[in-house]
């Protein structure tokens, strides 16, 4: 079975930028920089880029690239052709399971995205919005399922944009990578940028709407968010947002891009295709993320208000841009453009999510893509139920910090030490140049192979020595949740022995000796 091919270079970057680009640039970003001293969190923000953000690019479309030329497309495959080791490809594991646990709760949250477009152009949204903060805060919650109130009596309308976002990413996957995928992205990236263009030129000319408070301008909003907090920059904790922020924003260290480099033709560029992405990413973060939610929010809210909804990022998204778009004129319009744009940044980033299980099932399994489509749109629909259903219990949270959190810093440093250290950072710096268009600077063959990986297992050392053993007894858990954390860790460790399993099964000697032959006869 001939494995599939991106049609073009602009598509694999933007289907790259799509994964990437998200709920992370337009909220997290600007809450992040905003409570970590404002412009002087860009310090740590740039040096966690270069020394993790960029070499991590680079590493993934390299591992993968490589790894595509042998026929696999996922970790395991991957880590197996460069090492020949019988036993770190269970490592690369890290790279299907991350993925697959982040799409269980991520297509829920991008469902809710749908909904609140259909409810702000239906009017419903702009009612509340109208009302104020407590019942767009009541809106929320029963569209959650976590209390029943006027607006919603059941989780029905959550769910049945769930069931229409679920099933949009499986015909996405199913048209398979050039014509889903890249498909996608061609239209959703432009269309969504365009939108986020649109808001932001109208935060910039809001002028000063409420004569009683002259000082609330876009350009002191802007002075919030970038004005230096030098003194901020002694606290480890800042630093360690800034990497988080890079590994949230780029989709570094989950496995997505792996994949997705698997499917380039030999010869193609990885180096400046990699910069291409990161550099679209940081457009929509930087620039228009930085532009629009803190600025906006600070023209009507003040500094206090602003001080009080960053505590709760995603109530920035969900309860304060409807609070502050419903006060402008035409506000309906610019609520669907802000909900409309960030369901296909959610899109783009989920589909890329997907798609590593499934490319497992067709190279190692060596199943079409309507079987391997169907296998796994089955288990993780099933697998999505205890997040909608257990959602006040902390289950998305659980599920967020495994596969979303602690998942990516994992795999990071495990993908880091096999392309430098293991396959050999010669090997390695060879291959990231294998028809290149420009040479990378000497200094970051030092850094993938020394900083990079020392950085990393720095953040995990410093992780296990602080939290570890208080995430593994529940420390911080509710009482009346733990039953439901408990079932989601078992989950968990059931999925991730199933796919050690199912590794076990794709490299037997019998399995190999069939998939060789097959070959042969292609």
């Amino acid at each position: 079975m001939k494995r599939q091919k991106w049609g073009s270079k602009l598509g694999v970057v933007m289907a790259v930028a799509g994964s990437a680009v998200g709920l992370g640039n337009f909220l997290r970003f600007p809450g992040q920089a905003a409570a970590n001293g404002g412009g002087a969190f860009m310090i740590p923000y740039f040096i966690a880029l270069i020394l993790l953000g960029i070499p991590l690019m680079w590493i993934e479309w390299t591992v993968g690239s490589y790894g595509g030329l042998f026929g696999h497309g996922t970790a395991p495959g991957m880590f197996h052709e460069m090492t020949k080791n019988r036993f770190i490809k269970y490592f690369g594991i890290i790279g299907i399971f991350g993925p697959v646990v982040i799409f269980i709760y991520y297509t829920y949250i991008e469902s809710w995205l749908l909904g609140y477009a259909f409810f702000t152009a239906k009017g419903t949204l702009m009612e509340a919005a109208r009302q104020g903060e407590a019942s767009v805060q009541t809106f929320l919650s029963g569209y959650q399922g976590i209390e029943k109130n006027a607006y919603f009596n059941s989780l029905w309308p959550a769910f049945f944009f769930f069931l229409i976002t679920f099933f949009l990413n499986m015909i996405v996957i199913y048209g398979g990578i050039k014509g889903g995928i890249e498909r996608l992205a061609k239209f959703a990236m432009p269309t969504l940028l365009i939108m986020a263009v649109i808001i932001a030129v109208r935060v910039v000319t809001l002028g000063t709407p409420d004569p009683a408070f002259p000082d609330r301008s876009f350009l002191n909003g802007l002075g919030f968010l970038w004005n230096p907090d030098f003194s901020k920059l002694a606290d480890v904790d800042v630093w360690l947002a800034a990497s988080g922020q890079i590994f949230f924003t780029l989709s570094v260290g989950i496995g997505v891009i792996l994949t997705y480099a698997s499917y380039l033709s030999k010869g193609d560029d990885v180096t400046l295709s990699g910069l291409s992405a990161v550099s679209t990413n940081e457009f929509a973060e930087v620039i228009l993320g930085g532009t629009i939610v803190i600025p906006a929010a600070f023209i009507f809210l003040g500094t206090e208000g602003v001080s009080k909804v960053m505590t709760s990022l995603f109530n920035l998204g969900f309860v304060t841009m409807p609070l502050i778009l419903a006060k402008l004129p035409f506000g309906g319009f610019f609520a669907f453009l802000w909900f409309f744009l960030l369901f296909l940044a959610g899109l783009t980033s989920s589909v890329s999510l997907i798609q590593p299980a499934v490319s497992f099932m067709e190279d190692e399994f060596s199943l079409n893509r309507i079987k391997s489509v169907w296998i796994i749109g089955i288990v993780t629909f099933t697998s999505c139920l205890p997040g909608i259903l257990w959602l006040k219990y902390g289950v998305v949270d659980e599920l967020d910090f495994w596969g979303g959190t602690f998942g990516l810093v994992l795999f990071a440093t495990i993908e880091t030490i096999v392309f430098g250290w293991v396959f050999g950072i010669e090997n390695a710096w060879d291959e990231l140049h294998s028809g290149s268009d420009f040479r990378i600077p000497t200094i970051f063959k030092y850094i993938i192979k020394y900083v990079t990986p020392t950085y990393l297992l720095v953040l995990l050392g410093v992780w296990f020595y602080q939290k570890f053993w208080g995430v593994i007894i529940m420390q911080d858990v509710p009482p009346e949740n733990k039953p439901y954390i408990l079932f989601t860790r078992l989950f968990l460790l059931a999925l991730l022995l199933i796919l050690v399993i199912l590794v076990k099964v794709a490299w037997h000697p019998e399995r190999q000796a069939i998939k060789k032959a097959r070959k042969g006869i292609e």
